[in-house]
């Protein structure tokens, strides 16, 4: 049993290595740590260390427009017919506990840039545990034939230790391991260079790390069973496509960003150039420097150093005539015409409304034409919730089980999550979509819950204020119609 649980980790784990660097690419790229590319050796090695910590960076961007508007209100049994029932009030509780709102928020945008994301979900103390994962340090294994999960890995290190535990449906297995020593780089080394980069991030180690050996811990059986007879670890995938891997937004950005941080570093360049005309000298040899000894007597002559005279934009052509030359300034609109362009394709293949990424006034978009050009970024977070509402339901599901209720575990198989809508509406728009609504006969949660975005929670609430308020005006009415009337005020006018 140990020698074979061993080996899946060992697989498993060696998977994870292969993955890691990539998803820890696309969030430097996303924080905007991107290394100058596709820059000619030569002008590299004037010029690269100058941009070293520059970047336009629209990965962030690309990668913030969607997970923003991605927020999980509720989840709806179905068969109910109260606004939140019992067991969706206790599902939302742990939820809640959890502070799931805000580690969503993080996990969404982190299954955006990285691909995919999990969450573990695990019986506490007080009540089920649930964390979001990066993708960096799980990995979930299917089955070939029926792409059901058979085991479930979480790695991570402290530095000196690797630690690894392993789920079946069944069983925990935990292992540890020494790490391996890694090759040191630099911090801003080319991260485009694979072994470099792999070392840099602390992902897969080079030399043998040593076999992954059990990790007892005081007073624990190994393996331990699992209380929750399922794999506690749920995989939440971004844009995952059939028979492959799920696919990461920022990766197919990093090219175009890479080529429009050098056209900025270009454009950079010409400005620092044109602000001091280049000139030509023909027809004479570049200056000499006089060496001097101690006593100040020059005592030789050395020539001036060439890469001297090219950064005083200075170009020395000997010959018997002497003439001086000179280049107008350069052009910079050329390069923001580029680079204007190059966003705007990013714009259209990302579908990321362009408005966010060329800084256009929305002054001159109608309500209508806002619509439209957000509609990319609509279908693509509503291709989002989609792909994450199987996932969600397995987590709640997990919870339900955590709680020790299997029937309403089963009952969420057939579950609906619930959304935020994730377009962007004037209040106009709203309140004239909702009075529509009501006139063709939707019930008011409906229309608060469809048209405003609240979650089911305040839905309740707001319909029980609605309620209160009914009960209260109506209440007043009656009073105010039978109780006796007050005496007029002396010398009040009459009639």
């Amino acid at each position: 049993m140990l020698e074979t649980a061993a080996e899946i980790v060992q697989r498993l784990a060696d998977s994870l290595a292969d993955r890691t660097p990539k998803v820890l690419k696309n969030e430097r790229y996303f924080r905007g740590e991107q290394p100058l590319t596709y820059a000619s050796d030569e002008w590299s090695r004037f010029n690269e260390r100058r941009f070293a910590h520059f970047s336009d960076n629209w990965c962030g961007v690309v990668g913030s427009s969607p997970a923003e508007r991605i927020r999980l209100t509720g989840i709806s049994l179905g068969d109910d017919t109260e606004i939140v029932s019992d067991n969706e009030r206790a599902l939302m509780k742990v939820w809640a506990d959890n502070e799931m709102d805000a580690q969503s928020s993080q996990g969404f945008l982190h299954t955006i840039v990285a691909g995919r994301s999990f969450v573990m979900v695990w019986p506490g103390d007080d009540g089920p545990q649930v964390t979001w994962e990066r993708a960096d340090q799980c990995i979930v294994d299917y089955d070939e034939a029926t792409r059901r999960p058979r085991y479930a890995l979480k790695v991570w290190n402290d530095g000196i230790d690797e630690y690894a535990t392993l789920y079946t449906s069944t069983q925990l297995f935990k292992f540890e391991r020494k790490m391996a020593q890694r090759i040191q780089v630099a911090k801003g080394a080319d991260i485009d260079h694979d072994r470099n980069f792999r070392a840099t991030a602390g992902a897969a180690p080079y030399g043998d790390p040593g076999a992954w050996i059990q990790r007892d811990t005081e007073g624990e059986a190994w393996p331990l069973p699992n209380p929750l007879g399922m794999l506690p670890l749920v995989e939440v995938p971004n844009r995952p496509v059939l028979g492959g891997e799920p696919m990461s937004d920022i990766a197919g950005v990093i090219a175009m960003q890479d080529a429009i941080n050098l056209l900025w570093a270009y454009l950079f360049a010409a400005a620092d150039f044109a602000s001091m005309p280049a000139r030509v000298v023909m027809g004479q040899e570049p200056p000499k420097i006089p060496i001097l000894d101690d006593a100040g007597t020059i005592i030789g002559e050395k020539p001036v150093d060439i890469e001297q005279l090219t950064r005083g934009r200075m170009l020395w052509l000997t010959g018997q005539e002497t003439s001086v030359g000179q280049w107008d300034s350069a052009k910079l609109d050329i390069f923001t015409d580029v680079i204007q362009r190059a966003v705007r394709t990013l714009a259209a293949q990302t579908r990321t409304p362009v408005h966010y990424l060329v800084g256009e006034s929305l002054g001159s978009l109608n309500s209508e034409s806002l619509l439209v050009a957000e509609s990319g970024l609509v279908a693509k977070v509503t291709e989002f919730q989609l792909f994450a509402s199987g996932p969600m339901r397995q987590i709640f599901r997990l919870i339900a089980v955590a709680l020790g209720d299997t029937e309403l575990a089963d009952d969420i198989r057939s579950s609906q999550i619930v959304w935020k809508d994730p377009q962007t509406r004037t209040q106009a728009q709203t309140s004239d979509a909702a009075l529509k609504d009501r006139q063709v006969g939707f019930p008011f949660s409906w229309i608060a819950a469809k048209r405003y975005g609240l979650s089911p929670a305040e839905v309740e609430r707001l319909v029980a204020i609605k309620e209160a308020e009914s009960l209260s005006l109506l209440s007043g009415d009656l009073a105010l119609a039978f109780a006796p009337k007050p005496d007029p005020a002396p010398n009040a006018p009459q009639g």
